[in-house]
């Protein structure tokens, strides 16, 4: 399975992405799903990719040469030389149509269907950083203030850490923290190494790139103490304290506009 997470915040985008293809007893496949994009001084980008893997690797392939008529200018557009990012995940958008075209009917005879999904961000000279959501069908959309984030492939485990953590003042350092939370230890259909990318506002490029296996010290010390941690914050909120007494909390209460359960005896106890 998969695993990919990108975080857009005001200081910059974290991505982060694992590498297993295949989840089994007998049988484990690891490919890298990300790639990054990058002209000095001029544009950076990232793509995560989740789904078939035989389209996927298509598709980035086909993205460092496909190219765009714009119906507006009649320019060729490619991501090397698109004007923003929007024009960008246009193309991208363009090379999963184009093997759609070319493998979909194919693969719908051999009852494999045509599933993948990718997240591309980046920043382009003279704009902002932006991050959009980019399905099977080619269409896209876009991460907000809102939703600073997007993930795909098996993202249940991740997500509850995610909104409680992620705003767009939250530090990169932080947020890169964030996006290698409890994952693998809830998820055994994810696995290492993980790539993991920070990348800062408005430099063009970056060196905060690093493939993390089960050796990496800073992983091993987040993944151990992970637990422990967590176990402490729930330690540290107080029990229902059921008789009252010296709680400012108590959980007796009467609601404001639902009556409590009743408990009536008749041969059985039952709850109504």
């Amino acid at each position: 399975m998969t695993y990919c997470v990108a975080i857009k915040l005001n200081a910059g985008l974290v991505f982060l992405s694992d590498s297993r293809t295949n989840a089994g007893l007998d049988q484990i496949s690891s490919f890298r799903k990300m790639m990054v994009y990058e002209k000095a001084g001029d544009r950076f980008m990232v793509l995560l990719s989740a789904g078939n893997l035989s389209i996927s690797q298509s598709v980035r392939e086909i993205l460092q040469t496909e190219q765009l008529k714009d119906g507006d200018s009649g320019e060729t557009i490619s991501i090397w030389n698109a004007k923003s990012m929007f024009d960008a995940a246009r193309v991208l958008g363009a090379a999963v149509r184009h093997v759609h075209e070319r493998d979909g009917a194919a693969l719908k005879r051999s009852g494999v269907d045509f599933n993948v999904s990718m997240v591309f961000g980046g920043q382009i000279k003279g704009e902002g950083m932006r991050l959009f959501q980019v399905y099977s069908a080619g269409n896209f959309i876009e991460a907000t203030s809102e939703t600073p984030y997007f993930q795909v492939g098996e993202s249940k485990y991740g997500k509850p850490v995610l909104d409680r953590v992620l705003t767009p003042e939250t530090p990169l350092d932080e947020a890169a923290k964030c996006a290698l939370d409890s994952t693998l230890k809830s998820n055994l259909s994810v696995g290492l190494p993980l790539d993991l990318v920070v990348y800062e506002a408005d430099s063009f490029s970056t060196s905060k790139v690093v493939c993390i296996d089960e050796n990496n010290p800073y992983f091993r010390m987040l993944h151990d103490s992970w637990g422990q941690k967590l176990r402490q914050v729930f330690d540290s909120i107080e029990d229902p304290a059921w008789g009252g007494g010296a709680t400012t909390v108590p959980i007796m209460v009467n609601p404001a506009r639902s009556k409590p359960l009743k408990k009536i005896t008749n041969h059985t106890d039952k709850l109504i």
